[in-house]
């Protein structure tokens, strides 16, 4: 059987708002999900159901209040919902990639640079990781002329793209993908569809959010549909 690179047990979470009174808000509730190596499955459920946040608490960005988050890193099974901080970063340097629905980035930093680091990250060399970055970006229509801008000036399509960029370059063994068409023209979902059948013929293990059911289709191999809590409250 393939290989288990990603597993879910049990995942609750919940926010307080500590500025209206303390208040819980309930989003997930004993979530569970199993992802193998070369497979790739999407997230279903309303809009605040939590998809977004349970990718956040698999990439490690939030913290979880029940269950456990198992990911095959270095070979080994570690729990980011238990891990040290200093451990939840090598994992996310090293095995888990994710590209938000946004674009995050040190102020003046080139685009060839933002997108290099991420394979610099995971050990590949300076000169070759900026080789990488450059036919990354322009299989997705981003021009060498703006390979040396910083892409706080680009569009948001353009961000997107370096984004996708920067998520792909590195060739992470697990991948989060976020809604990564939303802002693209239908010729970039194309290259963007066959990235990702590509990553996942590699071998990566893929989570992802589609609202593009045509593209869900062309790369999903399973579901898991999330209920809202708060409607069946």
């Amino acid at each position: 059987m393939t290989e288990v690179m990603l597993r879910a047990e049990g995942i609750g979470k919940a926010f307080t708002l500590h500025l209206q009174g303390g208040v819980v808000i309930p989003v997930l509730r004993r979530v569970g999900l199993v992802v193998r190596a070369g497979e790739c499955v999407a997230l279903l459920g309303a809009s605040g159901a939590g998809k977004s946040t349970l990718m956040r608490s698999l990439h490690g960005n939030y913290g979880v209040d029940a269950g456990r988050i198992l990911v095959r890193h270095e070979g080994e099974m570690v729990d980011l919902a238990a891990a040290a901080p200093r451990m939840v970063l090598d994992v996310r340097r090293r095995t888990v990639g994710y590209v938000s629905q946004f674009l995050r980035t040190m102020p003046r930093v080139a685009a060839v640079d933002v997108v290099a680091e991420s394979a610099v990250d995971r050990g590949m060399e300076a000169g070759a990781a900026r080789a990488a970055a450059r036919a990354v970006l322009e299989r997705l229509g981003i021009a060498p002329r703006l390979h040396g801008v910083a892409p706080a000036t680009f569009s948001g399509g353009e961000q997107q793209r370096v984004n996708l960029a920067r998520g792909f370059v590195a060739g992470h063994p697990v991948l989060l993908l976020d809604e990564p068409t939303a802002s693209l023209d239908p010729a970039r979902v194309a290259v963007v569809v066959g990235m990702i059948r590509e990553a996942k013929a590699r071998g990566a293990a893929i989570v992802g959010i589609f609202h593009d059911a045509a593209v869900r289709d062309a790369v999903a191999d399973a579901t898991l549909d999330i209920p809202s809590i708060q409607d069946a409250a």
